[in-house]
């Protein structure tokens, strides 16, 4: 009796084992989306780089001319707006780097992807 109840639950694990690995089908197409998905987000948090980049310079030239002025009221502000561009800018590229990570992992895994299915 237990040897008839041990092999049965052998049976069904070793079947939702083997079920498991063949359930989750690959869908090329999507790694493929996941892909330019990536490289759009890339280009975005470039394109914010550069606006936070402006952001910088302008601020910059902004609190000099105020500094120049003796506006310092003015000239604190420009400081804070300064320091929330520079962590802008390093959020910003860190999503750069992130995305290119990604975009380099769905290019890996679409290649693994494409070779398992050959």
């Amino acid at each position: 009796m237990r040897r008839g109840i041990l092999t049965t639950i052998l049976f069904v694990m070793a079947s939702l084992v083997a079920f498991g690995q063949t359930a989750n089908p690959t869908d090329a197409g999507q790694d493929h989306r996941d892909v330019r998905q990536d490289k759009r987000d890339v280009r975005q948090d470039m394109r914010d780089i550069r606006n936070d980049r402006n952001d910088l310079r302008q601020d910059r030239a902004d609190m000099r001319r105020d500094e120049k002025d003796g506006n310092t009221a003015e000239a604190a502000k420009d400081r804070r707006d300064l320091r929330q561009d520079r962590r802008d800018l390093r959020k910003d590229t860190t999503e750069v780097r992130q995305d290119r990570r990604d975009a380099r992992q769905d290019r890996r895994d679409a290649q693994q992807d494409r070779r398992q299915a050959e």
